[in-house]
């Protein structure tokens, strides 16, 4: 599968939008305003979006091209350019494509990949010098996932995912598969069933594998598609679920390992032979 392309990025180029995977996820508690405590490891994939920005003299935000199952004014993208269009009182606009290869619904981060991208876009694009911080938390009114994506380093999450850690981790090369199911993340963390006072980890319980998924057997239980991918995936290895599902993953030796895994996947289920990253493109991008 091709990593993102390289070389100087314009308002023509495409911007990189990553995958991620949640290496592990616990449930630790659950907040007065129903927001989940957690526990995870985030780190990206040489796979992703790629996005396009062109900006324009007036104020109108305008979603081009996306994913047909999002309307653009439900969309993140959108939601985003206007969150720093507000905080910014900028008078410029907008008009954004998507080129969409994350599995929407897949547990992969790609509408909180997407939104990152835009705000880290459109503050270059704009010339509006926001800071890092300023765009991580405008990030995270949109979701929790989106400020790892705007920090863009591999990182040990808490709290709602935006306690952040940087990590190193191994860059693995990975097989990630997912069945032609969307899951709603709202729908897993809102399960009676699923584990909420998991015993918090640390960082050396998940390098030494003690760490797991906790929203798999919700997930796996109330969409078989799933449990039957992740079923097939754990002949070759330790697979598991990345998020809330519906993709799944398995950390491989090399490429030409995970390509002959993915290879043997059922036709319909989409199909991932990525790099793990612990920098994300994005800010590659951000610097050019």
């Amino acid at each position: 599968m091709p990593a993102f392309p390289h070389g100087a990025f314009t308002a023509e180029c495409p911007w990189p939008a990553p995958a991620k995977l949640n290496l592990f996820l616990h449930v630790t508690g659950r907040r007065p305003d129903g927001y989940h405590q957690l526990q995870t490891v985030f780190q990206f994939l040489d796979y992703g979006d790629s996005l396009f920005f062109t900006p324009r003299g007036d104020t109108e935000i305008r979603r081009v091209e996306g994913p047909r199952s999002i309307p653009p004014e439900q969309d993140l993208v959108v939601r985003a350019a206007r969150a720093i269009q507000r905080a910014s009182g900028c008078r410029l606009g907008a008009e954004i494509r998507i080129d969409k290869r994350i599995p929407v619904g897949g547990g992969l981060g790609g509408g909180s990949s997407d939104a990152a991208t835009t705000l880290v876009a459109l503050n270059r694009l704009w010339n509006l010098g926001l800071t890092t911080d300023e765009l991580a938390t405008l990030g995270l009114a949109l979701g929790a996932d989106v400020p790892v994506f705007v920090r863009g380093h591999a990182a040990w999450a808490e709290g709602i995912g935006e306690r952040l850690t940087a990590v190193e981790l191994p860059e693995s090369w990975f097989v990630v598969l997912t069945p032609p199911v969307a899951v709603a993340t709202r729908e897993i963390f809102g399960a009676p069933e699923l584990e909420r006072h998991s015993t918090p980890v640390t960082l050396a319980d998940f390098l030494a594998g003690r760490t797991g998924n906790v929203c798999e057997p919700v997930t796996c239980q109330r969409y078989p598609q799933v449990a039957a991918a992740l079923a097939w995936l754990r002949r070759f290895g330790d697979a598991r679920m990345s998020g809330t599902g519906a993709s799944v993953f398995l950390p491989c030796t090399t490429r030409a390992q995970a390509a002959d895994i993915a290879a043997q996947a059922p036709s319909d289920w989409h199909r991932i032979v990525a790099r793990g990253l612990n920098r994300s493109p994005l800010h590659a991008a951000a610097q050019r």
